[in-house]
């Protein structure tokens, strides 16, 4: 299979993703609950991550909230906002109209700002730097979704000053499904509460980090698991992983567009991640990746759980097929794709 659906979930992972998941299932109970080997243990695994993320994400070790997910974190990060929405920002891969966006629209009402880093559908990297210091100079907190830059471009909590940032593990952190971290500027207000394991005398949450957004059991396994996703990240560095996933899009948008019956939807370098839409005249998208699933390549078809980025790009109705790379993807993988995809467009 030629996987190119890591815009979903990474794979494959790195190796010790997989043994160290395993590895903890056998030895480690669950942390903060006793003090016994096995609880130790699976507390000194949650430190270690909460350490390897902080380093990566200039964030204290006790601000790093583990989540099931992104969603689940930016949940936490909008409970009890209470705010309506004003959408900013509609020309695809256009980082100056993005921001002028923004700017026209936060006003003395805003609550928060909440922006996303990457676009899951088109790889468009926001200017989350220029609109984080709009954010501060204003005095509005800001909310970020890094679900699909964490673990390939630079994301600081410090030097945005955010509220928040969310991220999956499971992306382009390399780590199990299941996981998540979210990087906390401030406490929030619990979004589900009891057994945190600590301050048990109390009927409310404890009003500090971690504690007062991890209630309940851990993911340990899954913890554990994100901690080798994210020290292979230290290890490779988040510059070459970058460059890889622009060359390989880079790659496949010159294959592609060769062909007359594809749209390519691509921006400058400069404005692009690894992920790469396409449209085919003629041809639902839902075709074209059942179609290319029957060849063996995984992509994602549809509107991609975002219709207003869809409709920046004017294919609200038509949806786009989605193709997106990872440190592990090959560039004889995305010629063959490429190929594959040529031959579908032209039937």
């Amino acid at each position: 299979m030629i996987y190119l659906d890591n815009a979903a979930t990474t794979m494959p992972k790195p190796e010790a993703v997989y043994r160290a998941v395993e590895e903890t299932m056998r030895t480690c109970a669950s942390l903060g609950r006793s003090g016994h080997p096995a609880a130790q243990r699976a507390s000194a695994v949650a430190y270690a991550c909460r350490e390897a993320a902080g380093q990566l994400f200039d964030t204290p070790p006790d601000q790093v909230v583990f989540t099931s997910s992104a969603t689940h974190g930016l949940n936490i990060a909008l409970y009890a906002l209470g705010a309506d929405i004003v959408i900013a920002g509609r020309k695809l891969f256009n980082q100056a109209d993005t921001l002028a966006a923004f700017q026209a629209a936060v006003t003395p009402e805003t609550k928060a700002v909440v922006c996303t880093h990457v676009s899951n559908v088109f790889g468009y990297i926001l200017p989350v730097e220029e609109i984080a210091a709009l954010c501060r100079n204003r005095g509005v907190p800001l909310i970020v979704d890094a679900a699909q830059s964490a673990g390939v471009l630079e994301v600081s909590l410090a030097r945005w000053g955010a509220a928040f940032v969310a991220m999956p593990g499971h992306k382009g952190l390399y780590g199990p499904q299941g996981t998540g971290l979210l990087l906390c500027g401030r406490v929030p207000k619990p979004l589900l509460e009891g057994g945190t394991g600590s301050q048990s005398e109390r009927w409310e949450m404890p009003d500090f980090l971690p504690d007062a957004a991890e209630a309940g059991t851990h993911n340990v396994p899954g913890i554990a698991g994100l901690l080798e996703g994210i020290r292979y990240l230290q290890i490779r560095g988040l510059a070459a992983v970058a460059a890889h996933e622009g060359r390989l899009i880079d790659r496949l948008a010159r294959a592609l567009s060769v062909y007359p019956n594809l749209t390519v939807y691509r921006g400058p370098a400069a404005a692009q991640s690894g992920v790469l839409s396409v449209s085919a005249a003629g041809l639902d998208c839902e075709t074209v990746a059942r179609r290319l699933g029957e060849a063996g390549v995984a992509t994602r078809a549809g509107l991609h759980c975002a219709p207003v980025a869809h409709e920046s790009a004017g294919t609200l109705r038509s949806g786009t097929v989605r193709l997106s790379v990872s440190d592990f993807t090959t560039e004889a993988e995305i010629d063959a794709a490429a190929g594959i995809l040529g031959k579908i467009c032209q039937l």
